[in-house]
């Protein structure tokens, strides 16, 4: 799954438009669309719109013993 697709479901899982969601990262609609295109963001930037929409993001390995990097 790419970036662009991560947040566009989580978007709408959230029952948010694009611009609300740029509203509520403290941007415009145009920005956060002109930075979803690109699918540039940073980790922490990615927690931010996740944290944004009500969520958690989370990245790392999963080892079968539990252990998680």
């Amino acid at each position: 799954m790419t970036v662009q697709q991560l947040i566009k479901t989580s978007i709408a899982y959230a029952g948010l438009s694009e611009a609300e969601l740029a509203r509520r990262l403290g941007t415009s609609p145009q920005a956060f669309h002109n930075r979803f295109t690109r699918g540039s963001f940073t980790l922490e930037e990615l927690k931010q719109i996740a944290e944004a929409m009500g969520g958690e993001y989370f990245f790392g390995i999963r080892f079968p013993d539990g252990k998680e990097i």
